[in-house]
């Protein structure tokens, strides 16, 4: 089960990076890759504290690097996952066709998980980044199980 999955956030830091490194152990031979609506943080390595709560749950995301979501995306990935309403918005945004629009979907609503946001974990304490891991972790097993 070879798939494309973009996995998107505000800034490419936190809550993305985590879910590439998420997905990407769930299925090791699909393409996945993370990337923010904004530019604040193009080039930079993902958050210590993803990489701290990563690491503490056996994913290895050092080597991440943030980039900002574009429209050639669309193209390459069959799927993209967004973290909340906002980020939702400014990916379709970008969107040229009804076909690029369905690609996009709320990470929770995709999980059968309703449509709660995963929260961005930037100004709480270290426990707010691994209650998005273990939110995500859980969203991206359901996702995986109803490809299945």
């Amino acid at each position: 089960m070879t798939k494309r999955i973009l996995m998107v956030c505000l800034g490419n830091i936190c809550r993305s990076p985590l879910a590439h490194g998420i997905m990407a152990r769930m299925l090791p031979d699909s393409f996945v890759d993370s990337a923010g609506t904004g530019s604040y943080h193009i080039g930079s390595p993902p958050d210590p504290r993803s990489i701290d709560v990563a690491k503490q749950n056996g994913i290895d995301i050092r080597y991440q690097s943030a980039r900002q979501f574009e429209p050639k995306d669309f193209g390459d990935f069959d799927h993209i996952y967004v973290m909340d309403r906002q980020n939702y918005r400014d990916v379709v945004a970008q969107a040229n066709t009804p076909a690029e629009v369905d690609k996009v979907e709320l990470i929770c609503e995709a999980a059968d998980m309703g449509s709660m946001p995963v929260p961005d974990p930037y100004y709480s304490g270290d426990d707010g980044f691994q209650k998005v891991f273990d939110l995500v972790n859980h969203a991206c097993d359901r996702i995986v199980k109803k490809w299945k």
